[in-house]
């Protein structure tokens, strides 16, 4: 391989990253930081950042001790026995319906919003949850071909609105709304902020695709991720310098209709551009991270259940991805956040407990038969259970800071 070829592999590798990470939960995590501020949600990127590098690390460390290339459920199998795999096998089937269930929620206000809009029909609730699953769903049953061909359509719109944000938003700011603290309510946001920094299923394609060196994959993961943060920190800063705490289409109102930050959004600024940029950015952020993660579920069941790849398979397996994030969308109200919440807890088990467990095992490179390394995992593990904790007390209804 040349060197041209090598670099843009990295430059693809960090793309990747990236475009992995970024998607429909970003719309949730100003909504669900609101009430804390815009310090302490800074400090919980920080350590959520922090935590899934050092995992991160140990699924590449893992993923380079084993020949050829392996995914996650192969690893679970090989570094920790069955029972990691059923743990592994289980998780990635329920993250991937919840992030289904989420987008199908978000999505359906910005589609009533935008019929009554243009056609002044109002749409009830329930046919709002089956706008996206009927109109992109066909594009999964198409198979890779099927979504690529829309998704590209749909990044370069995503492209171009978020640059229309950027643009236009900062004129709507009022800067003392970011110098709000209140350090409690920051513990709402850990699920959803922790699914909104998931990227660790695609290192094993990735180990591939750079020649299996360490060194590059690190500085790749190290990259992409950095980017992403910076793009979560300046959407807050637009997001929460823009859209009040209370009232009227506030972020507190928006969690209360199960809504992403830029529905309040379209109805506060007075810019004709921005209005429509916030609505297609909404949109564009939801069915691309709708897309990539329904193809996936659909290739997933079909490998699993061994569904024949014939038509009456493909409709079988668009089946079984829909149905089951629409009877959860239909029957919570705040579905989008809480399929979000529930996609934290998974996330936590997936990708930082189960890399940790594996990681506990290595002996190469030597960093892992040290006291230090075992304090590390130690400490990412306690990370994930408390999310998984803190899950719970969110589905209980034990946090209530945003009904005081």
């Amino acid at each position: 391989m040349d060197k041209v070829t090598k670099a843009r592999h990295f430059f693809g590798a960090i793309l990747l990253i990236a475009g992995t990470t970024i998607g429909a939960g970003m719309l949730a995590v100003p909504v669900m930081t609101g009430l804390a501020g815009f310090f302490p949600s800074l400090a919980l990127f920080a350590l959520i950042w922090t935590v899934m590098a050092i995992t991160a690390i140990f699924f590449i460390d893992v993923n380079l001790s084993m020949k050829g290339g392996v995914n996650l459920i192969s690893m679970a199998r090989k570094q920790l026995g069955m029972w990691g795999q059923v743990v592994s096998w289980v998780c990635y089937l329920l993250l991937l319906y919840s992030l289904i269930a989420a987008y199908i929620a978000g999505s359906a206000p910005i589609f009533q919003g935008a019929i009554k809009g243009l056609f002044g029909v109002e749409l009830s609730q329930t046919i709002g949850l089956f706008i996206l699953p009927v109109l992109f769903g066909g594009f999964i049953y198409l198979g890779t071909a099927g979504v690529d061909f829309v998704n590209r359509i749909l990044m370069g719109g995503l492209v171009i609105s978020y640059c229309i944000l950027i643009v236009y938003l900062p004129a709507q700011m009022q800067g003392e709304r970011l110098l709000r603290v209140s350090w409690p309510p920051i513990i709402l946001a850990v699920p959803t902020v922790i699914t909104s920094f998931g990227y660790h299923i695609i290192i094993p394609s990735l180990t591939t695709y750079l020649g299996r060196s360490r060194k590059k994959l690190i500085t790749a993961i190290f990259m992409g991720s950095a980017f992403t943060l910076v793009i979560y920190i300046l959407f807050q800063i637009l997001v929460l310098g823009s859209v009040p705490l209370n009232g009227a289409f506030s972020l507190t109102w928006a969690y209360r209709e199960g809504a992403g930050a830029m529905y309040p959004l379209s109805f506060l600024v007075k810019s004709p551009y921005l209005q429509i940029g916030a609505q297609l950015f909404s949109i564009f952020a939801i069915i691309t991270s709708f897309l990539g993660v329904s193809l996936s579920l659909s290739d997933f069941l079909t490998d699993g259940f061994k569904i024949k790849k014939s038509w009456e398979g493909r409709l079988l397996a668009t089946f079984l991805t829909f149905v089951p994030p629409l009877i959860f969308a239909l029957t919570y109200r705040k579905g989008f956040y809480a399929a979000l919440n529930y996609g934290g807890a998974f996330v936590a088990i997936l990708l930082i407990f189960i890399p940790a467990a594996m990681a506990w095992k290595l002996e190469k490179p030597a960093f892992y038969r040290t006291v230090w390394a075992k304090i590390v995992v130690v400490a990412v593990s306690l990370v994930a259970l408390g999310v998984v904790v803190i899950n719970f007390m969110l589905q209980a209804g034990l946090l209530n800071f945003l009904e005081k």
